[in-house]
């Protein structure tokens, strides 16, 4: 009884902590910007460590020199719980301690990730009630990896006591840096469970107990959970997860599902406690292994949300392996400005993002090879990441993998310590950063005016019949790569930002495939528009509620009034064309009456209401039905698009959509704090971004093209006065004076090269 009621009272704790977020959050700014490489001490791969030879000191000295020597400034060690702890309360951190030593004599700080998702063995003896188990009722044994359910209060404790006990180490040395409490979380890290078919996790009782305190919370009594899962529970004992979908209501699936996602925030914030138990100053981080983005809530090893998780430590971030392995799917260019846009779009709040781990060589997976890393991919990746607002690069690893499936893969030097090319770059670069560490740390990208809204429930439309189709990553992505194309700022926002009114930088939000929402973020979106905001939304608009009910008025939830239209019906259709009738309003501007629109998916007949403030814009193809409606409301304005207009413009765009974007541009009244000559060239991209501070401006420019460019820059400042402009890798300072309150000037970029321009 006694272990029943302290776990009642931990997940209470937890449960309250993920959804208050960032309330009690003792928050580091940063003071010192980072690039480090991956190394604990000769040459096993992460996780695992090294076994200290009589050779270990002279060898790890002598690469520790030789990554001081190249130009970064820190190294990233890691500490794994199996080996640190093998026998309970018995710790070894020989590992640890001889690289810390050995980093302050050379002059390097030290950055720890944390691991416990290999365990030791006692764990699972000691405690063996503690297995991770599937939904098919399947228990994972622990082979090292996945390790064991911290929902479990033998291994919750055990866990937390080895961050606390880390802790107590680290502090010990003044160049240790920071944390990085869990790399790429999910609820069953490095183990893939392919004997049960769409494996899902986790079912053990610790956590089914855990979920049934989340829905007492929820629904407060056991009546209100009856009436919401359409159940006939008679005791809460009797509540458990759901394990396959029906045709009744599917908000069970609902309410895992975003369980889940907070069940994750709040492991990841008791493991930010632990820490803080023994050290209260240095920073605290934790990465995904991608951005959320490309993430549903469906996968079934535990899928998080980078909003949430940002909420629990001083910066979150990501991982960025843009040749992972196959080079079938190596990243495009769009794919990369989404991951590191929307990781910086989820730390907003926290002043800037890291990158936990960026590759660092070619990528392998069995009889898998990625095409080389090279040179050019890093100085694009590093420079691309500070762009953004990255405050620290971690590159994964110095040394190849030196066993596993990744064997071989992904160092920045050779297995046989020789110094590649690669490396000799990433760290010119990581010495640039460093001597100019205060101008990249107190510089900000400037704040957008325009917000992509990301929603996870749109994603659990159907819940375990869903169809198949997730349109939700492709609709926002559509939207977000016109506008990072033509080098116009934007962010993601969260649809809880929406709930919260936290919206007030912004002109125009947009809202791609909002199926599922919740009412209070339809409230929020009503008194932006009400209080003069500009909004876009597509088909089918608060079609279902957070609980999967259907709404009677598509858009749902009182938006019928703000967007000014309701839904008669709906088609589904691959390719969905919409033909323009009016082209009188500002989102039609430059398009002729009869030009087609590229919508995908649905296509929705939309009828105004019967008042004077809706403007019919186009019809559907095949039928001729309103399709696109303009409107207004309060001091603000809207459009309904009765398709999915981004998702058909990704990944290949339509000119005509393209220009319906560009005019959204004019119609809400943004103002760009720059243009250049190359926006919205996709076949010779050159990327600009333009950062903020106390002094001025930090421009990047970045060519990604294999040909030199020219580009003309025209940025808006405040006076005409002669400015400087501050070649940060060349060092080199020309002045221009702007007129009519613009700075014009021209540069040649290099094949792939990258420029830097502090302006003041």
């Amino acid at each position: 009884m006694i272990e029943k009621i302290s776990f009642t009272i931990f997940v209470v704790t937890i449960v309250l902590v993920s959804n208050s977020f960032v309330q009690n959050q003792k928050h580091s700014k940063p003071d010192f910007f980072l690039v480090s490489v991956w190394y604990s001490g000769g040459k096993a791969r992460a996780p695992m460590l090294s076994t200290i030879t009589p050779n270990s000191r002279a060898e790890w000295k002598r690469d520790l020199e030789q990554i001081k020597s190249l130009g970064f400034n820190t190294v990233r060690t890691w500490v794994e719980w199996a080996h640190c702890e093998p026998r309970p309360g018995e710790y070894h951190f020989e590992n640890l301690k001889l690289l810390c030593e050995l980093a302050q004599e050379v002059g390097l700080k030290v950055i720890i990730q944390m691991y416990v998702d290999s365990a030791p063995d006692w764990v699972g003896k000691k405690f063996p009630d503690g297995l991770f188990e599937a939904q098919s009722g399947d228990k994972v044994y622990s082979q090292a990896a996945p390790g064991f359910c911290t929902d479990h209060a033998g291994v919750r404790e055990a866990v937390l006591n080895f961050y606390t006990e880390t802790a107590k180490v680290a502090m010990k040395y003044p160049i240790f840096h920071g944390w990085d409490l869990w790399s790429e979380p999910h609820i069953v890290n490095w183990a893939y469970i392919n004997y049960v078919p769409n494996v899902q996790f986790c079912f053990c009782p610790n956590t089914q107990a855990r979920f049934r305190q989340w829905l007492k919370q929820k629904y407060q009594t056991l009546t209100g959970l009856n009436q919401a899962w359409y159940r006939n529970f008679e005791s809460w004992d009797d509540v458990q997860p759901p394990r396959f979908g029906t045709i009744l209501s599917y908000t069970d699936f609902i309410d895992w599902k975003n369980f889940i996602y907070e069940k994750l925030a709040g492991d990841l914030r008791m493991r930010y406690e632990a820490v803080r138990r023994a050290d209260k100053t240095h920073v605290i981080t934790s990465h995904a292994a991608v951005p959320s983005i490309f993430y549903s809530p469906n996968n079934g090893y535990g899928a998080t949300d980078d909003f949430l998780m940002a909420e629990q430590v001083d910066f979150y971030g990501t991982s960025l392996y843009p040749k992972h392995n196959h080079p079938a799917r190596h990243w495009e260019l769009w794919k990369f400005m989404v991951a590191v846009d929307f990781s910086r779009s989820a730390n907003i709040k926290n002043g800037g993002f890291y990158v936990g781990e960026m590759q660092a060589g070619k990528g392998t997976i069995g009889l898998q090879i990625g095409n080389p890393i090279t040179p050019d991919d890093h100085r694009i990746w590093m420079w691309s990441a500070v762009a953004r607002g990255a405050k620290a690069i971690n590159i994964y690893a110095y040394y190849p993998m030196s066993s596993g499936y990744e064997s071989g893969g992904y160092g920045l030097i050779n297995l046989d310590g020789s110094i590649t090319e690669r490396a000799r770059c990433a760290g010119q670069i990581a010495r640039i950063i460093d001597e100019h560490k205060k101008l990249f740390l107190e510089s900000n990208p400037v704040k957008a005016e325009i917000a992509i809204v990301y929603n996870p429930l749109a994603q659990m439309v159907g819940g375990e019949q869903r169809g198949g189709f997730d349109g939700h990553q492709n609709s926002l992505i559509g939207f977000y790569r016109f506008f990072a194309e033509h080098n116009v700022p934007v962010d993601f926002i969260h649809r809880k930002d929406l709930e919260s009114g936290n919206i007030s930088q912004y002109k125009l939000i947009i809202v791609p495939y909002p199926l599922m929402f919740s009412q209070k973020a339809a409230d929020g979106l009503k008194d932006f528009v009400k209080q003069g905001g500009y909004a876009v939304a597509e088909a089918r608009l608060a079609w279902n509620d957070e609980r999967g009910f259907a709404a009677e008025v598509i858009p749902g939830m009182g938006l019928s009034e703000v967007f000014g239209v309701i839904e008669t019906k709906v088609k589904m259709s691959e390719q969905v064309v919409m033909n323009v009738l009016d082209n009188s309003h500002p989102v039609m501007k430059n398009l002729s009456k009869g030009d087609p629109l590229k919508g995908a998916y649905f296509a929705e007949s939309i009828e105004p209401l019967n008042n004077s403030h809706t403007q019919i814009l186009a019809s559907l193809d095949d039928d001729g039905t309103p399709c696109i409606v303009a409107s207004k409301y309060g001091r603000g304005e809207t459009v309904l698009i009765g398709s999915f207009l981004g998702l058909a413009n990704h990944p290949v765009s339509d000119h005509n959509n393209n220009q319906f974007l560009l005019n959204l541009l004019d119609w809400a009244k943004i103002v760009r704090p720059f243009t250049t000559s190359h926006d919205g060239k996709i076949d010779t991209p050159v990327e600009v971004r333009l950062q903020e501070n106390r002094d001025g401006y930090l421009l990047f420019i970045i060519n990604h093209n294999e040909t030199s460019e020219d580009i003309d820059i025209r940025l808006n400042v405040n006076r005409n006065v002669d400015f400087f402009l501050h070649k940060i890798i060349q060092n080199e300072v020309v002045m221009q004076k702007s007129e009519n309150n613009l700075l014009n000037f021209n540069m040649n970029i290099a094949t792939q090269g990258v420029q830097i321009i502090k302006i003041y």
